[in-house]
């Protein structure tokens, strides 16, 4: 039977169909077109490779949650940019599922941060330094609300990943951002219990963009060492 089925025909959907569109669309993707540019319609896609469009769209569907394709109602699908999309969601639901997961998250925020840090200490510009120092003073503005502290804190790391001038860095930590608001949640509680002010978080972050600003890489990344450690104790205290 035609995998273009006639109405009222169960529509075709094998792995092997499937497996052509996805292929054929990641082709357009990684080799022909650039982000923003148009993907073939439906139709096109479907008569090209002898497939029913049920078929193309499921395809898209699939390549849209891994964040190759933008989909939107009434147009063509897009490229889209470059972005950590099936990492961010990883990492949400596995700290919904057991918040202890966070610990894990640090580990790997001490895989790549500190190599951020050094990196940004090589790269960044002089309007990088001055918006990360915008976002310590916001920090220390904001000591007595937890949430907009939080966010500050955030901006500063997306800041730091942003001057360190690797785009994948840049996405990690990006994407990492909603499973971070949990964990700063829960290492400003555990800071609070072990009977610490939020002042020193900032002293810490300030260290950081200090070694940047004088171009010490070596200092940077020990600098961003000792402030997830000290994360490392605060997370510890508030999930025992």
């Amino acid at each position: 039977m035609s995998e273009t089925t006639a109405k009222g025909e169960r529509p075709e959907s094998s792995s092997g169909a499937m497996r052509r569109v996805v292929e054929r669309v990641e082709q357009l993707v990684f080799e022909e077109l650039e982000p923003g540019h148009e993907l073939p319609s439906e139709g096109s896609l479907a008569a090209d490779l002898g497939v029913s469009r049920l078929t193309v769209r499921e395809g898209m569907r699939q390549l849209s949650a891994r964040g190759l394709i933008e989909v939107h109602n009434g147009r063509k699908p897009v490229v889209a940019a470059p972005n950590g999309k099936g990492v961010g969601d990883f990492f949400r639901t596995a700290i919904r599922r057991d918040p202890r997961a966070l610990l894990d998250l640090l580990e790997v925020r001490q895989a790549i941060e500190v190599q951020v840090a050094v990196l940004a200490a090589r790269n960044a510009s002089r309007a990088s330094i001055v918006a990360m120092q915008a976002a310590i003073d916001d920090m220390r503005r904001t000591v007595d609300e937890p949430a907009e502290f939080s966010e500050a804190d955030i901006q500063f790391h997306e800041l730091l990943a942003a001057a360190s001038g690797n785009q994948m860095l840049t996405i990690l930590i990006e994407e990492l951002s909603d499973s971070q608001r949990s964990s700063r949640v829960q290492s400003v509680l555990g800071h609070e219990r072990l009977g610490r002010r939020l002042d020193e978080v900032c002293d810490q972050h300030a260290a950081i963009l200090e070694c940047v600003e004088r171009r010490d890489e070596a200092g940077a990344g020990a600098a961003m060492r000792a402030h997830l450690r000290s994360t490392e104790r605060d997370l510890t205290a508030a999930l025992r």
